[in-house]
């Protein structure tokens, strides 16, 4: 009931940037955390950062000072600016949400919901 849309991964050179965007759809009735994860090949899918509805974020240890998380309510979008990136970096990453959606006016139901992935190169 709830989709995400990843956009903005790619190829780039280590000491580039990349900026990531995620865009929810549906009867979405309230959002409440956002993030992004990322899984290198043969690994678990790790996180990266999240963010609340009220601007609140939490990132690993291995992006902080780099990366950026950021978040537009009206849109239901959420964006990870990728700063200095490293080629251990490369990873597919996944947009994460979530809230509640609608069936009815008189009914909500929580989704979390997770999107197709976007890969992200980053050559040394």
């Amino acid at each position: 009931q709830v989709q995400l849309v990843e956009s903005g991964g790619g190829l780039v050179q280590a000491g580039g940037s990349l900026r990531l965007s995620c865009a929810a759809s549906g009867s979405i009735r309230s959002i409440n955390a956002m993030g992004w994860y990322r899984q290198a090949p043969g690994k678990q899918r790790d996180l990266v950062a999240t963010i609340t509805s009220g601007g609140s974020t939490n990132y690993a240890d291995s992006v902080k000072g780099r990366f950026i998380i950021s978040r537009d309510n009206a849109k239901n979008a959420v964006y990870l600016q990728m700063n200095s990136l490293k080629p251990e970096d490369t990873a597919v990453y996944y947009c994460n949400a979530e809230g509640y959606y609608t069936t009815s006016y008189y009914f909500t139901h929580p989704f979390a919901s997770w999107g197709q992935g976007t890969q992200v190169t980053v050559s040394s």
